[in-house]
């Protein structure tokens, strides 16, 4: 599956990196589920994703839609439990972080939200340079 620039997936740790640039909205969140739904059924294995919205400059999203896409992801994944890290560097990322992990309580995609890199490494148990940009160019040029 040929992803798009703002997608990586590491197969050696299993984790789908989305690093969203601009203006995130539902068409951009939208092609995420698209794409992670397409890669749950045709990979046999499950897989850990990290959201790094550091380079988002803003959100164009509302409270009714992400009810519906965290309830949506919650009662559609029906795989072994998965963690899903999310880098949130503004209080409206954070607030909309925090609504999906609610959300998806009690389901088999655990969501955390973290400030900083290191701590989201640790949590998802992968280097820490993955994790960054700069070590995910540095990866693809390898």
């Amino acid at each position: 599956m040929k992803l798009p620039p703002d997608v990586q997936f590491d197969e050696k740790v299993r984790l789908f990196i989305w690093r969203p640039q601009g203006l995130i909205n539902e068409s951009a969140v939208n092609k995420i589920i698209t794409i992670l739904s397409d890669m749950e059924a045709s990979l046999a294995e499950p897989f850990n994703r990290f959201s790094d919205t550091s380079a988002a400059e803003a959100a164009d999203l509302n409270f009714k839609y992400i009810f519906h896409v965290s309830l949506f992801r919650r009662f559609s994944y029906r795989g072994l439990p998965i963690k899903s890290a999310i880098l949130a560097t503004t209080e409206t990322h954070l607030h909309y972080s925090k609504l999906h992990a609610i959300l998806t309580q009690g389901s088999p995609i655990k969501v955390r939200i973290f400030q900083e890199f290191a701590a989201a490494a640790a949590w998802l148990g992968v280097p820490i340079d993955l994790l960054q940009a700069q070590g995910a160019s540095k990866k693809a040029e390898t």
